[in-house]
């Protein structure tokens, strides 16, 4: 943040999400009740993600069989033009 103070919504239960009260950008998530002491950083809104690369994946029980190897699929940089 360099300017501002995030809104915050309660979402559900304990969740809280905090945003941009001008232009709505989801900023960062809390749960106390099932991520303590974590905040989730949405990394869209970072100048330079490659600074904080991931070091878990969550959520991950419902996910789709065919995502564990997405990461192997050939990779398109942009559309064709």
């Amino acid at each position: 943040m360099t300017k501002g103070v995030p809104k915050v919504f309660k979402s559900s239960g304990a969740t809280l999400r905090s945003f941009c009260g001008d232009c709505g950008t989801g900023l960062f998530y809390r749960n106390a009740e099932i991520l303590p002491g974590i905040v989730e950083v949405q990394l869209a809104t970072l100048d330079d993600a490659e600074v904080l690369p991931p070091t878990s994946q969550i959520e991950v029980a419902e996910r789709l069989g065919w995502m564990k190897r997405a990461h192997e699929l050939p990779e398109i940089q942009r559309f064709p033009e």
